[in-house]
């Protein structure tokens, strides 16, 4: 990682924000029904230049847990803070912080800024712009000119979360919409952020043949689990993630049922449509509370459009399945939906549980 200064020549005039403002309380009903964070710690992405870290490391800005606060802990540097902050009286205008996404690309929705804990030391205002480049020593490059905004200049609250939006659905954006590689988030002038947030749908890298099987769920290729019974101990985006995890706490997990004949769902809209050949339903770290059993379904829907969960257009794709603790189970297709077209797919688990992944592998279609 690369700690940098920017002339003058660099600094460009950051337009005032006219994006729409997402309170505390919507942020999450805002954004997870048609969007991941592309630069969520479990994709991977990377920060490689900045201008100053001195009290707390901008690494701290991708952590996936909520910020904590650790009162009368001091280091070398000062107090103690689950966040970014930086030297007070910047001569440069704003910090900033450089970040390669965890996906090949994306087209970014909103942008949240959490300043847990920072009150009195918390950044006043903060812009986001982005690039698409492919060379990650062209974008850290000195004199660098080719950021666009994404999120104009915004006024920030101290300790508090807040968002914006920055894409409609209507297509309308004031920095949406581009299709970005890497973002720099600026800070005016100086401070600290303790959460950095990046809502959007990955852009793919797609393999030259459409015969070759994909990952058609991942959320590396675009796929986003657009709804849920329940999620009471774990989101139902964790499913796309790549991997298997760490614990339970990066998979989906619903709350104990109590009644006769009760199911707990997810629905997946893949970043392809295609044929699935393959389904994996991963339990790992689950063991006293995986599922009894599972069923998929799929279902082929127009563009822009998403399946209502009692659609009669529901096919069953993966009959019912008894599953076990903390293992990978690998289920093939039903012979007569073989070479069938889906949109989304629903994992239906029974009587309800944790599971840590649902991939669903399959061919394009174009």
């Amino acid at each position: 990682m690369e700690v940098q200064t920017l002339s003058p020549e660099v600094i460009q005039e950051t337009i005032t924000s006219t994006a729409q403002t997402i309170p505390a309380a919507a942020i999450s009903s805002t954004f997870e029904k048609d969007s991941i964070d592309l630069i969520s710690h479990r994709l991977n992405p990377r920060i490689l230049s900045l201008s100053d870290e001195w009290f707390a490391p901008a690494s701290n800005l991708l952590t996936p847990t909520p910020p904590i606060r650790k009162p009368n802990t001091f280091t070398h540097a000062g107090a103690w803070y689950d966040g970014w902050e930086t030297r007070r009286h910047n001569p440069s205008g704003f910090d900033w912080v450089i970040i390669r996404l965890g996906v090949a690309s994306g087209k970014v929705r909103g942008v949240e800024i959490d300043t847990a804990f920072f009150d009195g030391n918390h950044a006043p205002e903060i812009a986001v712009q982005g690039c698409f480049c492919e060379d990650d020593g062209v974008v850290v490059a000195e004199g660098f000119g080719g950021w666009e905004t994404v999120l104009g200049r915004s006024v920030c609250g101290a300790d508090c979360r807040q968002a914006w939006v920055v894409v409609d659905d209507g297509g309308g954006m004031e920095g949406g919409g581009k299709v970005v590689t890497h973002v720099r988030l600026c800070m005016f002038p100086d401070g600290g952020i303790a959460r950095f947030r990046l809502y959007g749908c990955a852009v793919p890298v797609f393999p030259d043949s459409v015969e070759e099987e994909i990952e058609l769920s991942a959320a590396v290729n675009g796929g986003v689990a657009v709804a849920a019974s329940d999620q009471h101990f774990g989101a139902r985006g964790n499913l796309l993630l790549p991997g298997r995890g760490v614990d339970m706490g990066d998979g989906w997990e619903t709350k104990r049922s109590r009644g006769e004949g009760h199911v707990d769902w997810v629905v997946v809209r893949l970043g392809a449509r295609g044929r699935v050949t393959r389904v994996v339903v991963d339990t790992a770290h689950f063991r006293g509370n995986y599922p009894k059993g599972v069923r998929v379904e799929g279902i082929l829907c127009g563009e822009r459009e998403e399946p209502v969960v009692g659609d009669e257009g529901w096919v069953e794709v993966v009959g019912e399945q008894s599953v076990g603790p903390d293992v990978e189970h690998v289920f093939g297709v039903k012979e007569e939906v073989k070479g069938r077209v889906f949109s989304h797919m629903k994992l239906v688990i029974v009587p309800d549980g944790g599971v840590k992944r649902f991939r669903v592998f399959g061919t394009r279609d174009v």
